[in-house]
């Protein structure tokens, strides 16, 4: 009998240590502090590099005029050795990404990788006197403008089609 008395001892202790050591994690979790609130989003400055892209790049540089300040700028850059690639992203009042993406590079590999394998729809939008094509299906939903000098604008990310179509009536080309 005393092999049974040595069981009942390492199960008990194992059930014991267990039973510390959930305490242990509820006491942690009790009293460290965590935050599971969305971060801060921070706002970028693109005035410099919009006036640079539009300096060298071949063709009208888009950028929005009249949003309201709940868009936030979150990201911004040109890329003159890359098909003169503009990409200005913002954060929308609801939380939502939206992006505008331009360049010169052949459309169809431009517009995959803009939208992240979006295709294209029959469907279009009259949005400031522009013709857009609505592609959907990729990781982004997106508006596609083909420009007649050969570049290509797209408005492209999580948002609804109501937002993209506010930033792509928002747009001045320059």
């Amino acid at each position: 009998m005393a092999g049974s008395k040595g069981k009942t001892q390492t199960v008990r202790d194992m059930v014991l240590s267990l039973g510390l050591i959930m305490v242990a994690g509820a006491v942690m979790y009790l009293f460290i502090p965590h935050d599971d609130s969305a971060p801060d989003v921070k706002r970028v400055d693109y005035r410099v590099e919009l006036l640079t892209a539009r300096r060298a790049a071949s063709y009208p540089v888009a950028a929005p005029e009249g949003l309201p300040s709940s868009w936030k700028a979150t990201s911004v850059r040109f890329r003159g050795d890359d098909f003169d690639a503009w990409h200005l992203g913002f954060h929308t009042p609801d939380g939502e990404y939206v992006q505008v993406e331009q360049s010169t590079e052949k459309r169809s590999t431009f517009i995959d990788e803009a939208t992240q394998g979006a295709r294209e729809t029959e469907r279009t939008e009259q949005l400031a006197g522009r013709t857009w094509t609505r592609y959907t299906e990729g990781r982004y939903d997106a508006l596609v403008l083909e420009n007649a000098d050969g570049s290509t604008t797209v408005v492209a990310g999580t948002a609804s089609f109501a937002r993209l179509a506010q930033m792509a009536e928002s747009l001045k080309m320059a």
